[in-house]
């Protein structure tokens, strides 16, 4: 169990600027608390000293404690070692020397699991009702976990068989397929979401979280079926930070754990998670023939050579592009 934070006005104040700070560059709530998490550690582990008065060799010493005492991985080690210098580079203004950058870990390259389209069905068949059609959307279209809880009803484009992602990774919008296998499954979930919709505007609430300023903006917006949810939670509950209470989409955590039983009851033996899904689908394309490249633009991203790693099968394609939920 983690330590409080630093009881003192000071650091209350810090914790509460750097809030504000990432706020500012438009981080994200997770990524908000986790560097507040990690900075509020740092404090604690040279005990309760002000990130003024260190520098360099006590953010040495407890990226060096993490790898050794605590044996975290290469990828908590790199971002406790980020937030870190969030804090001294945006918040406290202090110019670091480069070399602190050299105790980022080196990230070690596995091939991701990958399901074969057999095991794909088998995992689908142990799944209902809107955590299946998630799980499809996962694997049909590519989707991360979180683009996939985070899709609102105008993000969906039944005629075109095409899906927005909107502040994906990186914070870039990009388009995917849409399978056309979903189309009438997708519509009937999404004629029962406006029905709960509807219920929640006769008692009063059935507003949504809109990004940035365009609640303001827009002030009726986030009533409008459009930028409702389409995968809204079971509950009403209290934004963290508005502190509005409304429905939020499905918890993240609730199809981790039903996609992580799925695959424990349909046999298969294989380490998958949501994000085999998305591995599975690149690799499925890859295999059918499709130009790397175009599964590039399809995943998001930025460099090929991510893209790469599923596969050695290069520009053997220029077909049009059909998800491999449709094959």
């Amino acid at each position: 169990m983690q330590s409080p934070v630093p009881s003192t006005p000071q650091s209350v104040r810090l914790l509460d600027q750097l809030r504000d700070a990432l706020r500012v560059k438009h981080y994200s709530y997770r990524t908000e608390q986790t560097y507040i998490d990690w900075v509020r550690r740092f404090i604690l582990f040279h005990h309760k000293r002000h990130p003024q008065d260190m520098g360099e060799p006590e953010i040495a010493a407890f990226v060096t404690h993490l790898a050794v005492q605590e044996r975290v991985t290469a990828n908590t080690q790199t971002q406790a070692l980020s937030a870190i210098l969030f804090l001294y580079r945006h918040l406290l203004q202090r110019d670091l020397n480069e070399r602190i950058d050299l105790l980022r870990a080196k990230r070690s390259e596995h091939l991701p699991v990958v399901l074969t389209k057999t095991e794909v069905a088998a995992v689908l068949r142990e799944l209902s009702g809107g955590y299946r059609l998630m799980a499809q959307l996962l694997y049909g279209s590519g989707l991360r976990l979180m683009e996939c809880v985070r899709l609102r009803v105008k993000d969906l484009d039944f005629e075109r068989c095409e899906i927005t992602v909107r502040d994906g990774k990186g914070s870039k919008d990009r388009r995917t397929m849409l399978p056309a296998q979903l189309n009438e499954p997708l519509g009937l979930h999404l004629a029962q979401t406006r029905q709960t919709h509807a219920d929640d505007l006769a008692r009063g609430h059935g507003a949504v979280y809109l990004p940035h300023a365009l609640e303001r903006k827009y002030p009726n917006a986030n009533s409008e079926w459009a930028w409702q949810w389409a995968f809204p939670s079971d509950r009403l509950s209290v934004d963290p930070r508005s502190g509005v209470t409304r429905r939020h989409h499905i918890a993240e955590s609730s199809l981790q754990k039903t996609v992580k039983e799925a695959v424990r009851r349909s046999g298969v033996v294989k380490n998958a998670s949501c994000h085999t899904f998305r591995h599975s689908f690149a690799t499925h394309l890859l295999e059918s023939g499709y130009d790397i490249r175009t599964v590039q633009e399809l995943l998001g991203h930025q460099d090929v050579q991510t893209t790469m790693i599923y596969t050695h099968v290069l520009n053997r394609g220029g077909l049009a592009v059909r998800s491999p939920l449709d094959l």
